[in-house]
């Protein structure tokens, strides 16, 4: 059984400790930016949400919440950015105690790190005129030719 196969007992374990543990997130500084980047309630709803109204799959959820706990430490030792994507999207705000979607800049940045023999990417989103923010946490994995299954990448080029 590989790293990130589970049953839904293992499921529900480790969505709830990455809930709790997610509470205990302060602010943590990054390098590249020079500034903090915090740990909102986006970050976390949209390891567990597509979107609004869309709940991801328990297997894609269920290996981002497991890593969660190397999201800070990747951000605190990044000082190079890895990629950058800038686009246009509609993000609800509340203005004047209304809430509403509204057209904003958006720049998402992406750090990739290998802790603990695994790589994994950390996108940091900003919407522009707003805090840098943790989005998500998202492990690199292939496909095993034989058996079409996902496997982990171990994060060794030589073998990946």
């Amino acid at each position: 059984m590989g790293k990130f196969n589970f049953n839904q007992e293992e499921f529900e374990r480790v969505k709830s400790e990455a809930e709790k543990l997610y509470q205990t997130f302060e602010p943590v500084y990054n390098p590249y930016f020079a500034e903090k980047v915090s740990f909102n309630a986006k970050g976390l709803r949209h390891l567990k949400f597509k979107s609004d109204q869309q709940a991801r799959a328990q297997k894609d959820q269920y290996p981002r919440l497991k890593l969660l706990h190397l999201a800070p430490q990747i951000l605190r030792k990044s000082h190079t950015l890895q990629g950058i994507w800038q686009t246009r999207q509609f993000e609800n705000n509340n203005t004047n105690g209304q809430w509403k979607y509204l057209m904003k800049d958006i720049i998402f940045y992406e750090f990739i790190a290998v802790l603990e023999n695994i790589r994994v990417k950390v996108i940091v989103k900003e919407v522009l005129g707003g805090e840098k923010h943790f989005w998500s946490i998202i492990p690199y994995w292939s496909i095993d030719k034989a058996s079409s299954k996902r496997i982990l990448c171990s994060g060794n080029p030589y073998l990946d």
